[in-house]
């Protein structure tokens, strides 16, 4: 891109300009999907051969929803919003339809992959490798708390696809280790996290060193209005999947509340909990990372083995303790809502709201980590006085229904 085209993509991003060749879309516009061919499974897709291997070699048989609808259309190189609940394989959707995209033989950087957190990026990492292990396919993962020079190194020797978080990929094209000119698909994962304030700024500056005709696919399991409006600016005319708020089910999760009483009531409710049911794997939130600290402690001392993980912790620690809950040989995860999005640990089998989420749209991000892929998953919801209104708030946003945890809560496990 030159640096005239630079300067008009800005523009068109930041003033709503001629990028967008689509006339403006109605809000009403994106209630409806309007792609509705439907691949019923790998093998009619097109794919290339080795890619096939690999999505069987890693365990998938039949494309979950969102694969069936929209791996196809992203293969095709034009733009598209898919939208489709936590846990039904969107990770896999936009891997398979980059490495499909890839010309294996060209060593340059073609499809660059941008998530909210760190351990997001490296998941996605795990299932490109993964999906491509027969395919001479070089990926690396660009994120903060690594050493810059190894960057630097890894994508001067040329990899094909870049998987990164905003700070540490920005910080590459500056420095002109990343070489953005041969790049095809621009994917952002949960798309309305990364368009939020804290990233947009960022973002956009990604955006405008990317060739004028990239791809742009963005995944989410939320796509709020202004989200939407935002896109218009540097998307055109997308491939629109998207599910309507009232259909981003959350089949196959029992969700339950307990109502506490007081906030001085929640540990000793957690703990009898504990003693009524046989908890494989689960994750509790907590909305401060103080609140996540003091409940470890508590915990602790109790003599339950717990692991804790907020965004304050260096980048070892937190991969560290992710390993070991993935491992199993830690049970109980209790966390900020840094890892509300996109983490799959298979066996999670209870997500507990210590604290109902301050943002609406998380709610269904936290649960979705138990009951992944169409498993079957509880969320409980501790539940203060003061909350019951946020509850009922939560019930009608998803026209879902949370019922009182019965005193037979044992058997959903």
């Amino acid at each position: 891109m030159t640096d005239a085209k630079n300067e008009q993509s800005y523009n068109d991003v930041n003033n709503g300009g001629s990028h967008q060749e689509a006339p403006p879309l109605g809000a009403a516009d994106f209630i409806e999907s309007n792609w509705d061919e439907v691949a019923e499974s790998f093998d009619v897709m097109g794919l290339k051969e080795d890619l096939l291997r690999g999505i069987y070699a890693f365990g998938f048989e039949k494309p979950s929803a969102i694969q069936q609808r929209a791996i196809v259309p992203c293969c095709t190189g034009r733009d598209v919003i898919a939208q489709a609940q936590s846990g039904t394989g969107k990770t896999a959707t936009f891997s398979v339809s980059v490495l499909q995209l890839v010309d294996e033989n060209k060593p340059a950087a073609q499809a660059l992959v941008m998530a909210p957190t760190r351990e997001l990026a490296q998941q996605i990492q795990i299932v490109l490798m993964a999906l491509g292990e027969y395919m001479k396919v070089k990926s690396h993962v660009c994120i903060g708390g690594t050493n810059v020079r190894d960057d630097q190194r890894k994508l001067d020797e040329g990899v094909q696809i870049v998987v990164g978080t905003p700070g540490r990929v920005n910080d590459m094209i500056q420095r002109q280790s990343l070489k953005t000119d041969s790049i095809k698909t621009f994917v952002l994962d949960e798309a309305d996290e990364m368009l939020s304030r804290g990233f947009k700024d960022q973002i956009y500056e990604v955006f405008r060193s990317l060739p004028n005709d990239v791809q742009v696919i963005l995944l989410s399991a939320t796509m709020p209005q202004d989200v939407l409006e935002v896109t218009k600016k540097f998307m055109r005319d997308p491939i629109r999947i998207l599910i309507k708020k009232e259909e981003l089910t959350l089949e196959g999760i029992r969700q339950f509340y307990v109502n506490v009483g007081k906030e001085e009531w929640k540990f000793d409710t957690l703990c009898d909990l504990y003693d009524t049911v046989n908890i494989t794997q689960a994750v509790i939130f907590c909305n401060t990372r103080r609140k996540v600290e003091d409940l470890t402690h508590q915990m602790t001392k109790k003599k339950f083995t717990v692991s804790c993980m907020h965004g304050e912790m260096e980048q070892s620690e937190r991969d560290l303790i992710m390993r070991e809950f993935r491992s199993g040989s830690s049970r109980v995860l209790i966390t900020t809502d840094l890892l509300a999005r996109g983490i799959d640990v298979q066996q999670v089998s209870v997500v507990i709201n210590y604290d109902l989420p301050g943002n609406r749209e998380n709610y269904i991000h936290r649960i979705g980590r138990s009951g992944r892929f169409g498993r079957k998953g509880v969320a409980i919801n501790f539940v203060t006085d003061n909350d019951i209104r946020a509850l009922k708030d939560i019930e009608t946003y998803y026209n879902t229904q949370i019922d009182e945890m019965p005193a037979t809560v044992a058997d959903y496990f």
